[in-house]
Parts: C-alpha cells; sequence; structure tokens
C-alpha cells in the first residue's frame, strides 16, 4: 500500500434484545404517560435485556453481523475496542468476553466515555489502523442500561434501552474516517453520573439501598442545553478542519438521545431532518450503542450509498463529545 494509511469501514452491523419495553410499562409504574414521554424525548418504545443477556452476548452479536456484512471471519480480527458504562463484569472487560464467545485470540479492551464511547472508540480504532498497529479492528458500542436505571426516577429511567452495534474497520488508501473531534469538561462531571460503584463510593447495604448504582441526571435542561452546543461544536469543527461545509454532508447521525435535541444540533449546523438519522422512537437511548446502531439500520434501508460522506456526533457523561467524519467504503447491503 502507497502514501498515507487509512482506515475505512469494511462493514457495519447491529444487535438489539427481544424484548420491547413501550411508553406504556413506564405508566403502569409512574406518574407518566406516553404523551408526556413522546413530547419530551420522542420515544416511544425500547428494547431491554433478558434476564441473563449480557452486554457481551449483544456485542458479540453486532459484531458477528458486521463481521458478515463485511466478509471476514472472525479469526482475522487483530483487536476489539468496545464502548460500554455497562460491562458484564468491572473486569475483565466487556470486550474480553466478546472475545472469548467469538473463540478468537487478539488485544481486546473497553472504552468508557459513557455515551460520547463509539465516538472516542472509534478514533481509537483508527488510530490503530493508520499506524500499521493492526490490520483489522471491531469497533463495538454495547450497552445493557436496564440494569442501571433506577424505575422511580422519572426523569431518566423513561429515557434509555439496551443494544449494541459495531462497525470493522480496515486500512484504504482513501480516507475512510476523516477526522475526528473529540472533548471532555470533567468540571461538570457532576450533572450525569453513577454515584456508587467505584472507589469513591464502593458498594455497600447504604449505597443499594439508596439506589446509587443508577444513573442520575440532577440538571437535565443543563446536559440538553449543553449536549447542543457542544454536539453542534463539535461537528462545526470537525467540518472546518476537514474542509467542508454542512451543505456537503449526505447524512448526520447524531447520538440517539433525545429528539429534540437532535432537532436542535441539525438546525444549529443548517443540515435539513431529511439528511439526519433519528430512530430513538423505537430504540431510545442506547448510550455507546445509539450511533452504531443507528449507522447500521440506516445502512440497511438504503440510506448511505456509496462515497456518502456521514457525520457522527455524540455527547454523554463527564462531559464528553466528539464527532467523526466519514466516507462510506462499505459494501452494499445483501438484498
Amino acid at each position: 500500500m502507497s502514501g498515507r494509511r487509512h482506515a475505512a469501514i469494511a462493514g457495519v452491523g447491529s444487535a438489539l434484545p427481544d424484548r420491547v419495553v413501550p411508553n406504556s410499562f413506564f405508566e403502569s409504574i409512574l406518574d407518566t404517560s406516553d404523551e408526556w414521554i413522546r413530547q419530551r424525548t420522542g420515544i416511544g418504545e425500547r428494547r431491554f435485556a433478558a434476564d441473563g443477556q449480557t452486554t457481551s452476548d449483544l456485542a458479540t452479536a453486532a459484531v458477528r453481523s458486521a463481521l458478515d456484512a463485511a466478509g471476514i471471519a472472525p479469526d482475522q480480527l487483530d483487536l476489539i475496542i468496545c464502548a460500554t458504562l455497562t460491562p458484564d463484569t468491572p473486569i475483565p472487560a466487556a470486550a474480553v468476553w466478546t472475545q472469548r464467545k467469538l473463540g478468537i485470540g487478539c488485544p481486546a479492551f473497553d472504552v468508557n466515555a459513557a455515551c460520547a464511547g463509539f465516538s472516542f472508540a472509534l478514533s481509537t480504532g483508527a488510530a490503530f489502523i493508520e499506524s500499521g498497529a493492526a490490520e483489522t479492528v471491531a469497533v463495538i458500542g454495547a450497552e445493557v442500561l436496564s440494569r442501571v436505571l433506577d424505575l422511580t426516577d422519572r426523569s431518566t429511567c423513561v429515557l434509555f434501552g439496551d443494544g449494541a452495534g459495531a462497525v470493522v474497520l480496515r486500512p484504504s488508501d482513501a480516507p475512510g474516517l476523516i477526522g475526528s473531534v473529540l472533548g471532555t469538561d470533567g468540571k461538570a462531571a457532576e450533572i450525569l453520573i453513577i454515584p456508587a460503584g467505584g472507589s469513591a463510593r464502593p458498594a455497600s447495604a447504604e449505597s443499594v439501598a439508596g439506589r446509587e448504582h443508577s444513573i442520575r441526571m440532577p440538571s437535565g435542561r443543563e446536559v440538553f442545553k449543553r449536549a447542543v452546543t457542544e454536539m453542534a461544536g463539535a461537528c462545526r469543527e470537525l467540518l472546518d478542519k476537514s474542509g467542508f461545509e454542512p451543505g456537503d454532508v449526505d447524512l448526520l447521525i447524531p447520538h440517539q438521545a433525545n429528539s429534540r435535541i437532535m432537532v436542535a444540533v441539525a438546525e444549529r449546523l443548517g443540515i435539513a431532518m431529511e439528511r439526519a438519522v433519528v430512530d430513538v422512537e423505537e430504540i431510545g437511548n442506547t448510550s455507546a450503542a445509539s450511533i452504531p446502531i443507528a449507522l447500521d439500520r440506516a445502512w440497511r434501508a438504503g440510506r448511505i450509498g456509496p462515497e456518502a460522506l456521514v457525520l457522527l456526533t455524540s455527547f454523554g457523561a463527564g462531559l464528553a463529545w466528539g464527532a467523526n467524519l466519514l466516507r462510506w467504503t462499505a459494501p452494499e447491503p445483501a438484498s
């Protein structure tokens, strides 16, 4: 291969649990309604993992789907990177369990940037390809968020769902991943947090009784404002440094957190919603899995053609955010 070495997407896949959880489920346990949830989030239903179904189960299924799309065998993988905040176990990593379930041997590790995790993991995987340290990399976003929900907290529990998405990266003469912009702001770390379970507040009877092992969002309004600002800002910065305008973007795939956030980001960028992917109504917020799930569903629906310019952007706890710009190189989906 001559010239600079680039990373490109060779295949994409996703996996969702079978259990569909409509808004009516929350109507039965909380003071809420389908109308209230839809108006504020755009979510109508989400998927919850079955008893015993783990993050690595979903990750493995998503990777297999992406490998099939790329026509690549699992034993060709040189590296597995999994973005998740809900690994099967604190150690080893979800990526390690995924490697084991694929029946292969290669380096495997997790990345935790919460809902921005896939942006960080994709940038990392591309760097391994570009440096020559790896030839074939699986980058996964996978979550079983239903296990970290406080079902008495209306402000958070209606938002999240479970699922996994994955891409397979391979070397390319031309840029597939054109560039990335990543950012964090630890000064605002407390506004989206799981308080207990780490070294600051180890698990105890008190922490469990206080539901401190669940997602907390003390200021949803501030999260909304920062999400719009940082996602739009990262996209503008990335487009500028890559030599593109918003009008050049064929498809915008934002983190599927909230339909109102996605509309606001698209409006700030001047990208019509017809060129944006919004599947939060059926999937909910799957954190690090949301972008690769949406990417896979858009590709299989025929919304991403050869050489399409695809802009991904995310925002999550940390606070953390990111944007990735792709030139689409994966083959057409099988009919």
